[in-house]
């Protein structure tokens, strides 16, 4: 192996060639199995790690946790409220002290220059997500990918709908472009992705021999793809303002029956990173449907429950991808 992980940051995708990429997604592989056989290895022993979550959680949390404790370490949490982050201490500040306790740091929050920051203090720090990335999310993403499909990762395509400049959009063109991946995003003008990432994202796609295709078409994005991706339309910690201007903008860009089948692709599979809304059964989903009218917003609950939705299975492979992170980067 040409490279060496240990005590590396997990900051954006963007920091990690091809190889090294593609060598976390194999070793998730191998732990889940090894997992799932009875025979997992500790490699964690003796380590302390701490989570910082400045947004609720369920899937990051619950993936970082168990994975540590799989693995044997020790877990300590830092809820949104539970410390003094951004109230008496910086996060600089809060970094020198917490690189003195713990052997590594988990940072779910806002801005990419927080984890960068908390990158700078000696221990590894992996980014549960901000704002911009969220690339523990794409690992999980890619290795269900591959579960669900014979081809080599280089040879999937897929099409993300929906807000393309969010977070999600963004990892996963980076992830594409530097596995050289045949990526579409379909997403109105206003919300197509920042022109100085998507001429990054161009450039890794032509060394690497990836496809990249941004526009506003989703019928044509989608023909021939093997899955089909979406988030929600308003990201954690948008006021509620913003959901009507989301609706206008993207109220035709729902993932439905006909766009699934509009794929050409009998076995075209249907990916969300959740929490998604659906239908009724949540106190958004009521709000949304009291105001709007709408029962499914950025997905139907017909696709939601169809056979060709694996949303369950990216979401259970959070644990073993972060888990091959923090081996990869902590382990012995």
């Amino acid at each position: 192996m040409p490279f060496n992980l240990r005590k590396r940051n997990f900051l954006k995708l963007l920091d990690f060639s091809a190889e090294e990429i593609t060598y976390l997604i194999d070793l998730a592989a191998r732990l889940k199995a090894d997992k799932a056989a009875g025979n997992e290895q500790q490699r964690l022993k003796g380590k302390n790690i701490v989570l910082i979550f400045e947004k609720d959680s369920t899937r990051t949390r619950s993936a970082f946790e168990v994975a540590a404790h799989d693995q044997g370490a020790l877990v300590t949490y830092i809820g949104p409220t539970g410390s003094q982050i951004g109230v008496k201490e910086s996060m600089r500040d809060t970094a020198r002290v917490l690189a003195r306790m713990f052997d590594g740091i988990e940072y779910r929050g806002f801005d990419q220059a927080t984890v960068e920051e908390l990158g700078k203090h000696g221990v590894p720090v992996w980014n549960g997500l901000t704002d911009q990335y969220h690339p523990t999310q794409v690992l999980a993403d890619l290795l269900t990918m591959k579960e669900h499909c014979e081809k080599e990762l280089a040879e999937i395509g897929f099409c993300f709908i929906g807000d393309g400049r969010g977070n999600m959009a963004t990892s996963l063109m980076v992830g594409a472009a530097i596995l050289g991946m045949d990526f579409r995003l379909a997403a109105p003008a206003e919300l197509q992705p920042n022109s100085d990432l998507l001429a990054k994202c161009r450039e890794l796609a032509e060394r690497r021999g990836a496809h990249l295709s941004i526009g506003d078409d989703k019928e044509a994005a989608v023909k021939g793809v093997d899955y089909i991706y979406t988030d929600v339309w308003v990201s954690m910690g948008e006021p509620e303002a913003v959901w009507a201007e989301r609706i206008r903008l993207l109220g035709s860009y729902q993932v439905d029956r006909r766009l699934m089948q509009a794929t050409g692709n009998a076995d075209v599979k249907f990916m969300h990173c959740l929490p998604a809304f659906h239908n009724r059964e949540t106190k958004v989903g009521e709000e949304i449907f009291q105001k709007f009218g709408l029962d499914g917003i950025e997905v139907s609950e017909e696709v939601f429950e169809s056979p060709a939705s694996i949303v369950f299975d990216q979401a259970a492979n959070r644990m073993h991808t972060i888990k091959a992170v923090l081996v990869a980067t902590l382990g012995d």
